[in-house]
């Protein structure tokens, strides 16, 4: 029986991606998977003063056309040949970073939990708001009669009970 030769296997591609920063010169190695706005945050936050700020990264090849990574985007390894770069403001023509930049970090927009919907387009369907004020007339008369009422009720219980002991008497004297 003749041996079956197996091509021989490609290593393993590594579990890290390799970003040459063009600002800093330095190599960066980020886990397979990362979101190439975290890689380009990180990045950011690691320069010294005086050194421009990574917008975006990109893998390049000799004679191929540059592939951008926006901010969601995941980075990825192209194969032979491909590297991943940053590409630097100052190429886009913005500034270097000063004491007083802080790196450029992604806010979400808020979003309207409600869109207001629209109940008639007619003319007559609009109506006017009249702002009434918080205390009227009304509520403070309302406010009065309740206090009035109470000590009323009060007064009423208070002659009731200064009674009391003579009506007591009263009552006993006619049984």
């Amino acid at each position: 029986m003749a041996e079956e030769t197996s091509p021989p296997l490609p290593p393993p591609s590594p579990a890290f991606l390799e970003v040459n920063c063009k600002n800093s010169g330095k190599t960066r190695r980020f886990a397979v998977g990362t979101d190439a706005g975290f890689a380009v945050s990180l990045i950011n936050r690691k320069l010294i003063k005086g050194n421009p700020f990574t917008s975006h990264i990109e893998s390049v090849k000799e004679g191929e056309e540059p592939i951008a990574f926006g901010p969601s985007s995941v980075l990825v390894d192209y194969g032979e040949g491909w590297k991943l770069q940053t590409v630097i403001e100052s190429d886009l023509g913005f500034g270097v970073k000063t004491d007083e930049d802080v790196p450029a970090m992604k806010t979400p927009i808020p979003i309207p939990l409600r869109v207001p919907s629209v109940k008639s387009s007619g003319a007559a369907a609009t109506a006017k708001r009249v702002s009434q004020p918080a205390i009227s007339i009304l509520y403070i008369g309302k406010i009065v009669l309740a206090f009035t009422l109470i000590f009323v009720l009060g007064a009423i219980f208070t002659l009731a009970l200064e009674n009391l002991p003579s009506l007591l008497l009263f009552i006993k004297s006619v049984m």
